[in-house]
């Protein structure tokens, strides 16, 4: 075998034999590849149905506790109402002896949750049959379900929040004292 300057001499024909990927080797890694991107996409599927009911009801523990605190600050009452797919917050107002929507304020807006998640709420032991959506609720002469009072006390209430097609469910419970309670049921 001829040697040149630079190393091993290789006939044009040893070259190109050697050259590139053979049709198997791809077919090979095209399966591989497809294989990793679909566990992963299942894997995202699966995480994100916990993520999303975990993070809703994160923020709806946020909000009592936050309006509970304005409540007591602001000598202020307020309310809320669920729907199936939902939630809204109002104001009492002492002048008009009426429940009326909260003054401009982003985070006081109805919350419609994610798509395919849902509210069951629950007084007393009971379940409370919830309207479907906003659009179904008395806006005129809205009465919410639950209230959170100047006086720091909160209608003790039960919130179980789950997503159509998933056995688990995140559960948060309200105290009178505004406690706040969140567990999750029958995640595997």
């Amino acid at each position: 075998m001829p040697t040149s300057g630079t190393g091993t001499y290789r006939s044009r024909a040893a070259r190109a034999q050697s050259a590139g990927f053979t049709l198997l080797e791809l077919l090979v890694v095209v399966a591989i590849i497809g294989l990793l991107s679909a566990s992963v996409a299942l894997s995202f599927r699966a995480i994100g149905n916990d993520q999303d009911m975990e993070q809703e009801t994160s923020r709806l523990r946020s909000m009592i506790d936050l309006l509970r605190e304005e409540a007591l600050m602001q000598s202020r009452d307020y309310g809320l109402m669920f729907t199936e797919t939902g939630y809204r917050f109002y104001v009492f107002d002492y002048r008009e002896l009426k429940w009326i929507d909260p003054p401009i304020d982003r985070l006081l807006e109805p919350h419609a949750l994610r798509p395919l998640l849902s509210v069951a709420l629950m007084l007393d032991g009971r379940e409370v049959p919830l309207e479907r959506d906003f659009e179904s609720q008395d806006i005129e002469n809205p009465e919410p379900q639950v209230m959170l009072l100047s006086s720091g006390e909160v209608t003790p209430f039960e919130i179980e929040m789950s997503r159509d097609g998933v056995r688990g469910r995140f559960e948060l419970s309200v105290a009178l004292d505004g406690k706040v309670d969140v567990a999750q049921e029958d995640f595997e």
